[in-house]
């Protein structure tokens, strides 16, 4: 063996195999977390309806990602728009395998890394529609979306496809995750109609403020965690978000205040979650300086969209479009004015750099992405809705789905 082959063949590097351990650890944790924020937000009757949907996309996307998941992800295809199947069933792969990006960390930690993100990405999605749709209908949707809409865009920039060739950047998933979320479930929204019961209050705000801490928690790992090693990129990327979250919900919470004449702490914990999606795409790209506007930017903006989609009656129950979907995509054309060289080499010059073709690209990248979402989402339903009804009767929504699909209740209510 020359010189350059031992020094290409890489060496594990046990203090970032550890961190991506606890990043993999904390992302897996923001499912339950969504789960949390969603049940919070639904009305007593559907508490668990919409809490199944994130947790069994905790099984069955793992056993998709094992299954072919990874390999269309993350094989073959450079420049193409999906990977091949050479690493289903994770052929090839053994624990002494180093992950190519970096040859620090063991292939199996990346893999593991990566399926927190398959996971939670389609569970984003079931907040628009709570409360209205059958749970067959959402499993064959958990799983054409994934394979049609997520693999490609993850393989398209994060696993050498054609964006990524042309020169697309998404630190943590701005368009990968959040901008296709946020439209597809703008589409299941349009798709299904407006709930019966248009009054549906949250049941629980604390388990709201439960759910949300936790997703906060987490976004360290989604964010951070996406240098996948421990250099000074990964501690930007920590911090970014931090301050991105925190100046987004003071600026949500002032927003809203100035507006309703009283503080809501469900707006607040909302703020948050606008902030974190925005940086999302941004965290190691950006220097410091730019998260405080990027946060007060976003939970402003996102505000007025969720303002936007009350005024044109979208039901979009939980605001996944406004926060999830604006702020995957404010924060894509964000990253094109502000991102630098000088802050990280891997990344680009934005636009007060002088990137305008980054900017154009950027721009260009996350407003297909988001058309193909919607458009794809649309379609998707209509033909389930042929297979098996996607949306359930008005009885069974009066009654709550709970009962009606589940034969549970959130809450024995007998006792005491």
């Amino acid at each position: 063996m020359t010189l350059s082959m031992i020094l290409n063949a890489g060496v594990l590097d046990t203090g970032s195999t550890g961190f991506m351990l606890l990043a993999t650890s904390l992302v897996m944790l923001m499912t339950p977390g969504l789960a949390f924020f969603y049940g919070g937000l639904a009305s007593k009757r559907n508490i668990l309806a919409i809490m199944i949907q994130s947790f069994v996309s905790l099984g069955w996307t793992t056993v998709l990602w094992i299954f072919f998941g990874y390999s269309l992800c993350f094989s073959g295809g450079d420049g193409g728009i999906i990977g091949n199947f050479d690493k289903a069933f994770l052929s090839g792969i053994s624990i002494d395998t180093l992950w190519a990006g970096n040859g620090k960390i063991p292939e199996i930690v990346f893999i593991a890394y990566q399926m927190m993100f398959a996971i939670i990405t389609p569970a984003l999605i079931t907040g628009a529609f709570v409360n209205r749709v059958t749970f067959k209908s959402y499993f064959i949707f958990l799983t054409v979306w994934q394979i049609l809409v997520y693999y490609p865009f993850v393989h398209m920039i994060w696993g050498g496809g054609l964006l990524a060739q042309w020169g697309v950047l998404d630190f943590a998933g701005g368009i990968v995750v959040h901008a296709t979320a946020g439209f597809a479930a703008l589409a299941s929204v349009l798709y299904v109609g407006a709930r019966v019961d248009k009054n549906s209050t949250p049941n629980s705000i604390p388990l709201v403020a439960i759910g949300s801490g936790l997703l906060w928690f987490g976004w360290y790992g989604f964010n951070a965690g996406s240098e996948a090693q421990v250099d000074n990129i990964t501690s930007l990327a920590f911090l970014n978000t931090d301050i991105s979250a925190s100046f987004a919900t003071m600026s949500w919470l002032v927003v809203e205040w100035i507006r309703e004449r009283k503080p809501k702490f469900v707006g607040l914990l909302t703020g948050s979650i606008a902030g974190l999606a925005t940086i999302t795409p941004c965290a190691g790209f950006v220097p410091l300086w730019a998260s405080p506007i990027i946060g007060t930017t976003a939970g402003v903006v996102c505000y007025i969209a969720v303002q936007f989609k009350n005024k044109m009656k979208w039901d979009d129950a939980l605001d996944v479009w406004g926060v999830h979907g604006i702020g995957g995509v404010f924060g894509t054309v964000l990253l094109g004015v502000f991102a630098s060289k000088a802050i990280n080499s891997s990344g680009a010059d934005g636009l007060i750099y002088g990137g305008g073709i980054f900017f154009m690209k950027q721009l260009a990248a996350v407003v297909a992405a988001s058309v193909y979402a919607f458009v794809f989402t649309y379609l998707m339903l209509i033909i389930i809705n042929k297979i098996t009804p996607v949306k359930v009767s008005e009885a069974q929504e009066i009654e709550g789905l709970d009962n009606t699909l589940h034969g549970e209740k959130a809450y024995d209510e007998g006792v005491i």
